[in-house]
């Protein structure tokens, strides 16, 4: 079957939304059922960071890799995975809220300025809210295909954002494997679009 017939398949949407789900699937069993090693809250809150990481990254290669295959069909997934994006930092958050700060709002509010890394790593949640709450076909009317497309260019930064706050994270265990791979790919899809935007008065 054409690849592009098979992304347009009825079937392609719901497999793409059980699939997302499925790191979230685990880790719920895993702390179900105490699987997540000596240290179960640290396991949620890298397992969820390192989740919300991978799908940024997985929501940006998708104008990339249909650009390269001539899959135009892979942009009606676009919308799905960044959702996934969201909801996995969401989860991020709310673990470290709940597992590291046991919900006190006041010693969370006072936290995050006082260590760098969770305020860029707030800052990235914060600039996705937006983004999650626009990502429906009446908010694109509502707002206009320029603006809406505008708004949703702070991916960048929020994706920029999560990768500083991953070399923090790591920075005090001298780790930075991790971050280099991450570096590399948020590059490569960052100075994708860079390069097309600078080619963009030649061709007109």
């Amino acid at each position: 079957m054409n690849p592009s017939r098979w992304l347009l398949h009825p079937a392609a949407k719901p497999l793409l939304f059980v699939s997302c789900l499925l790191p979230f699937g685990w880790l719920f069993y895993g702390a179900a059922a105490n699987q997540l090693g000596a240290n179960p809250a640290e396991a949620l809150i890298r397992s969820t960071g390192d989740w919300t990481l991978r799908f940024l990254c997985i929501t940006l290669a998708v104008s990339p890799l249909r650009q390269a295959t001539g899959w135009h069909a892979l942009a009606r997934w676009r919308r799905m995975l960044g959702l996934f994006s969201f909801f996995y930092a969401l989860l991020h958050f709310t673990a470290f809220a709940w597992l590291d700060m046991g919900l006190d709002l006041a010693a969370i509010l006072a936290d995050i300025p006082k260590r760098p890394f969770i305020l860029v790593g707030s800052l990235a949640l914060l600039l996705m809210l937006p983004l999650a709450a626009t990502s429906f076909n009446r908010a694109i009317k509502a707002l206009g295909a320029a603006r809406w497309q505008a708004l949703h260019r702070l991916v960048y930064a929020s994706v920029l954002l999560g990768l500083l706050h991953f070399f923090w994270m790591r920075s005090g265990k001298n780790d930075f494997g991790e971050v280099a791979i991450y570096a590399v790919v948020i590059a490569a899809l960052l100075g994708w679009r860079l390069w097309r935007r600078l080619r963009a008065p030649s061709r007109t």
